[in-house]
């Protein structure tokens, strides 16, 4: 028996060798990926924690570079803080590559970061649809790259999962039509994955099944290559709302969300239910592997629990997966109501990780002030700090720094810190708000509280290369206004541009769950552009200069049209029809401009949305299905009765190029031509805004998807034209 234990113990120490090398290997492709392949004279090496925690450290050695950390995500974090903080380099969404210089700048002594926060998680299932819907591998792989440098090792994903349903669905005896009636379609996957609808988008066709399959198939690849481990969609009692009259199961009816209908959800004490997650996550490992993490979230956003017995719900969804997968989490979101208290109480701990949503705004974990606070936090369970940020994907400056940062101090010296397990990202949308980001995964590896005029400091120059003293005091006005938003704020995210709302009389919003109120003065974000530009020819060419000059500016002047709004209502209250003309005329040289600036960056070209989604496949009616999902979700949303009914529309709106000039702009021109009309004493008949929005979800215009004219050039005329001819307010 010794000899064998010998035997066994000289083999794996044979082999140490060469797994710690192809776990090197993972992290050495990254970094020539990020690079382009100018990342010769950095060295990776993989060493064990000798107390649990994950680190990196970032060490000059003759005249080299060496990163070393337990783990690839470890090393990764490392790399992007080298590349931060001693290279000056900022990867971003829309700077996600960069080449090094021959000789590389090294730090003065070692720096070493450290973490007991060890888990970091990303995404929210919204994401899917309102940000990487119609994503390839090309895009996916950036981003995989981006999470591992974020230090992310646990991440979300619910790409392919329709095909899972497909082949449990069909085992179930269910048809190809009836699969249709169930899945949603490319666009609205996530509300389809949360229970809230069935089948709107859809039907999709056999070649979607197909490419996400095989995408689906890259991502676990390369997760696993990088070390993060994907959080998979579990079985949560989903299924279709006719499987109780097609196969006699006993079923709930959760009720309706936004006027959609929702899935049943499957008895728990129906034996059924063992049988129908059995067969589903048979069908998940078949296509994807078992995997660690299952997200599952039963009567999400306010499904009706009926009769249904909580606590066995709760313990057999659980069951179930542990059948499945030994030793697997149960990841569930803190939103609203959820999670049911009854449904988790009795589960043991560490099965359990939940997701305090909205930690920035709406804690759960235990901070008496927050309007969702739950006496005892999560008790026993494990639950990680996040930041939602964003709502439907819309444009905007926004954020709660000082919130974000104290919450998470807060909550770590808290009572309910003795189970806080890490940080997330779980937003709606992304690809914006870029230093948010940034902010939120350093906080694990920052072990004393800090202020964010202390971080903006080292941000600053890592963002741009170098400091300058009107970057400094451009950044010193964005964190004090728009990224400082009140904790009562009653909208949800960020302040809302009037430029894209339906009009109406007095508009406070754009969505339904949304504002316009501005908490801070417009010109704080006009002489933030200002500053801006005073040094934008020192900083032609930078990337995220340009891509930040573009999103000020393109906040200064959506922060202009919400102010010209309330002139325009008193001049219509005063039948002043001369001045009512001026200012409706000057909004609708904002929602220009506006469009102009946006065209200079294909990051805000309603074009580039809608080339992805056509490019998804060779044949037209595809091409016009995915187009079609890609128009909808971003203004109708749905059907007239969940636009109108449901206040669905316009919640995804999008200050872009295109839909600026081709369905705001037209919305506003005819709005204010009839209010004229209306003045001089004509009767009119109502608009119908939904029939103009479904339309533009119809047509098939063409849009530009590569930028047009310099951005610098273009920002400083349009700063001039608006802001440089007219008092100030």
């Amino acid at each position: 028996m010794k000899t064998r234990t010998r035997a066994i113990l000289a083999i794996l120490l044979l082999l140490l060798p060469a797994c710690l090398q192809a776990r090197d290997e993972g992290i050495k492709k990254l970094l020539r990926r990020v690079t382009r392949g100018t990342a010769r004279d950095i060295s990776i090496e993989t060493i064990a924690s000798p107390d649990g925690k994950d680190f990196f450290e970032i060490v000059p050695r003759d005249g080299k570079l060496v990163i070393r950390g337990n783990n690839a995500v470890s090393q990764a974090t490392g790399m992007n803080w080298y590349l931060k903080y001693v290279a000056g380099v900022h990867l971003s969404w829309n700077n996600p590559g960069c080449r090094l210089p021959a000789r590389l700048p090294l730090p003065d002594e070692t720096i070493r970061g450290e973490t007991a926060m060890l888990s970091r998680y990303y995404l929210n299932y919204c994401t899917f649809s309102y940000s990487m819907a119609f994503w390839d591998w090309e895009r996916w792989e950036k981003e995989l790259d981006w999470m591992a440098l974020h230090g992310v090792n646990l991440c979300l994903n619910a790409t392919g999962n329709e095909t899972v349903w497909r082949n449990l669905l069909v085992r179930l005896g269910y048809t190809t039509d009836e699969v249709n009636r169930f899945i949603a379609g490319p666009a609205y996957m996530a509300w389809w994955q949360m229970n809230n609808l069935e089948g709107w988008g859809g039907p999709n066709p056999r070649e979607w099944y197909a490419k996400q399959e095989r995408l689906q198939k890259r991502i676990v690849a390369r997760a696993a290559e990088l070390g993060i481990h994907l959080v998979m969609p579990g079985f949560a009692g989903m299924v279709p709302r006719d499987i109780g009259e097609k196969l006699g199961y006993n079923v709930a009816d959760p009720g309706k969300w936004c006027t959609f209908d929702r899935p049943a959800f499957l008895d728990p004490g129906d034996p059924n239910f063992d049988k129908v997650a059995d067969m589903y996550y048979e069908e998940m490992e078949k296509l994807y592997g078992k995997a660690k993490y299952y997200a599952m979230d039963p009567f999400h956003e306010g499904g009706n629990a009926g009769n249904v017995d909580l606590e066995r719900a709760g313990q057999t969804i659980m069951a179930a997966m542990k059948r499945a997968a030994p030793g697997s989490t149960w990841v569930i979101q803190a939103w609203q109501a959820n999670p049911r208290q009854a449904m988790i109480e009795k589960l043991d701990e560490h099965d359990l990780l939940v997701l305090d949503l909205y930690s920035e705004k709406r804690p759960q974990w235990g901070d008496p002030g927050s309007p969702w606070y739950r006496r005892g936090g999560y008790g026993k369970h494990d639950w990680l700090y996040c930041m939602l940020l964003n709502f439907g994907g819309r444009v905007g400056l926004h954020g709660r720094m000082d919130r974000v940062i104290d919450g998470f101090y807060d909550a770590r010296e808290h009572a309910a810190g003795k189970t806080l397990a890490g940080v997330g990202a779980t937003p709606e949308g992304i690809e914006n708000n870029p230093v948010m980001y940034e902010l939120l995964y350093e906080l694990p590896w920052r072990p004393e509280r800090f202020t964010k005029e202390q971080w903006l400091a080292s941000y600053i120059k890592a963002r741009y290369g170098r400091h300058a003293d009107a970057l400094g005091e451009a950044w010193q006005l964005l964190a004090a206004y728009p990224y400082n938003c009140p904790a009562d704020y009653p909208g949800e995210g960020t302040v809302e541009s009037l430029l894209c709302a339906r009009p109406r009389v007095r508009p406070a919003r754009v969505s339904t769950w949304g504002s316009s109120l501005l908490y801070y003065d417009p010109r704080h974000t006009r002489q933030a552009a200002g500053k801006m530009l005073s040094v934008a020819d020192e900083f032609a060419g930078n990337n995220n200069f340009e891509y930040d000059l573009v999103d000020v500016l393109r906040q200064a002047i959506a922060d202009e049209g919400n102010r010209l709004s309330g002139e325009i209502d008193r001049a219509r209250e005063a039948r002043d029809i001369a001045r009512f003309r001026v200012l409706a005329d000057s909004f609708l040289l904002l929602v220009r401009c506006q469009d102009e600036l946006l065209g200079t960056r294909r990051e805000f070209m309603v074009g580039t949305w809608i080339k992805r989604a056509r490019s998804l496949s060779g044949r037209k009616k595809h091409r016009d299905l995915y187009e079609w999902n890609a128009r909808a979700l971003v203004t109708v949303w749905g059907n007239r009765t969940a636009a109108e009914q449901g206040g669905l529309h316009d919640y995804s709106h999008r200050e872009w190029n295109g839909l600026l000039s081709d369905l705001y702009y037209k919305r506003w021109d005819l709005f204010f031509d009839n209010s004229m009309r209306e003045m001089q004493g004509e009767r009119l008949p109502r608009v119908d805004f939904y029939a103009m929005e479904e339309a533009w979800t119809r047509d098939k215009k063409t849009y530009d998807s590569e930028p047009k004219g310099d951005a610098i050039q273009v920002a400083r005329k349009i700063y001039n034209q608006l802001f440089m001819t007219s008092p100030a307010p």
